[in-house]
């Protein structure tokens, strides 16, 4: 038994368009969707009378527009006023300095997230940096220590690549059960971009390291001085200085003018507003490795330097805020979701309608690459039906997602960080959608 918990033109020319759909008896219309699953649609005249979307030129289309000179920095459509990053107080400490904002996955396409929608840690509040002041310090076991002005670090190669970035803590209050009727709530702390800028190790090939360096700081220069340690291997592998999200340069809030980023890893080690990288033998056990960023399990010991976030998946549509309300018996609906992992490329994601005893396989679409956002699919008649939605993702390191009750079986629910168990919808037969958590 399945145990689960809830959480204008002229007059004359408005008349020619009444006329035209006045006197033509029929017309079809051929809808190709969701790779031709739909048919042709047929739609009669007489369904257009009185639709003044369709007989009636309308407003925008009568005069001109504003001219390309009105926004020198583009700007969304005010009918877009809905996809925000959003906020609460349950993920702040008394104020809205060190907190988060969520990324409204619910409303994105494809794996890019916008600059202005991109999801924002911040432990001191966003730095607001000069460039022509700000340094980056490069010091500790290299050979040759280095301060490097912003035009100076530009002059090494640049690379572009796609990456997730994801809080340790995306789903985090939900271990001991469903908390946020929202997807944007409970698994918002995520978001992904094309990412400009040089590999470490690049710089350090000029600086040399020495044979003992075994661990790297990264520290920022706002008032948090936000500290997190970096073993080796990962700097040599492919961590990375950046200086541009997507085309342009950083954000503030995403550490303008310059974040470490440490592809698949936790988001907490692509420290922002990065001004020291110090090379030494031993890890700094820093506050946010030891007060935070810990594992808490069943026995009372923590985990401590656990990085990469572990393959992930969520279905996205549909979701509480966009359930299949407006759904009819029969209806052919496009299930959608994201897929993650830090620890390689998604190889596959299934979805099952009954909380986890059947699965279907889903195909991938778009773009898939490591470390990465990748969306999957899955076409669905509906059918009115109560269901158990889920998605259970694997990667290409042969890792999958486990489910809620093995997750907490091995963690136990104290802990916030790390949390990957098989994602579930509840989806009425009014086609409501609630957050739940099947637990047997």
């Amino acid at each position: 038994m399945t145990k689960i918990s809830k959480a204008s033109e002229t007059e004359s020319v408005q008349s020619s368009r009444r006329d035209f759909f006045r006197k033509s008896a029929a017309f079809s219309v051929s809808a190709m969707a969701a790779a031709s699953v739909m048919a042709p649609v047929k739609i009669d005249a007489k369904e257009l009378k009185g639709d003044p979307a369709i007989l009636e030129e309308q407003p925008w289309a009568t005069k001109l527009g504003y001219p390309v000179t009105h926004n020198l920095y583009g700007q969304p459509s005010p009918y877009e006023h809905h996809v925000t990053r959003r906020n609460t107080k349950l993920l702040s400490s008394g104020n809205y300095y060190a907190s988060i904002a969520m990324c409204p996955i619910q409303d994105l396409e494809g794996i890019i997230t916008p600059n202005g929608l991109f999801f924002s840690r911040c432990h001191g509040g966003v730095a607001e940096i000069d460039p022509n002041e700000h340094r980056l310090m490069i010091h500790g076991l290299v050979e040759k220590p280095i301060v490097l002005t912003m035009d100076e670090l530009k002059r090494y190669p640049s690379v572009s690549r796609i990456h997730f970035i994801e809080c340790p803590a995306n789903g985090g209050p939900e271990w001991r059960g469903p908390q946020f009727p929202a997807l944007q709530f409970a698994k918002g702390m995520m978001s992904c971009a094309e990412w400009t800028g040089v590999y470490v190790k690049d710089i350090i090939k000029d600086l040399g390291l020495k044979p003992n360096a075994r661990w790297m700081l990264a520290e920022g220069g706002d008032s948090s001085h936000m500290g997190r340690t970096v073993p080796i291997d990962k700097v040599l592998d492919d961590a990375m200085i950046v200086w541009a999200q997507n085309g342009e340069a950083l954000r503030p809030e995403q550490g303008y003018p310059i974040r470490l980023l440490v592809p698949g890893w936790e988001g907490n080690l692509c420290v922002k507003w990065l001004a020291r990288l110090e090379f030494a033998s031993e890890p700094w056990y820093a506050k946010e490795e030891t007060a935070k960023y810990t594992a808490l399990k069943k026995s009372g010991k923590a985990i401590q330097h656990f990085y990469a976030n572990e393959v992930n998946s969520v279905i996205t549509s549909p979701c509480p805020e966009k359930p299949w309300t407006h759904l009819k018996k029969g209806d052919i609906v496009e299930i959608e979701g994201l897929a993650w992992s830090g620890m390689g490329t998604i190889e596959g994601v299934d979805i099952s309608f009954d909380g986890g005893k059947n699965w279907v396989e889903a195909s991938l679409k778009g773009l898939v690459l490591p470390k990465a956002w990748t969306r999957f699919s899955y076409i669905y008649k509906y059918e009115g039906k109560p269901l158990l939605l889920s998605s259970r993702a694997r990667d290409d390191a042969g890792h999958i997602q486990p489910t809620v009750k093995h997750e907490r079986d091995v963690m136990g629910v104290e802990s916030v960080y790390h949390r990957n168990g098989i994602f579930t919808w509840e989806v009425t037969a009014k086609g409501e959608v609630n957050n739940v958590q099947v637990l047997s």
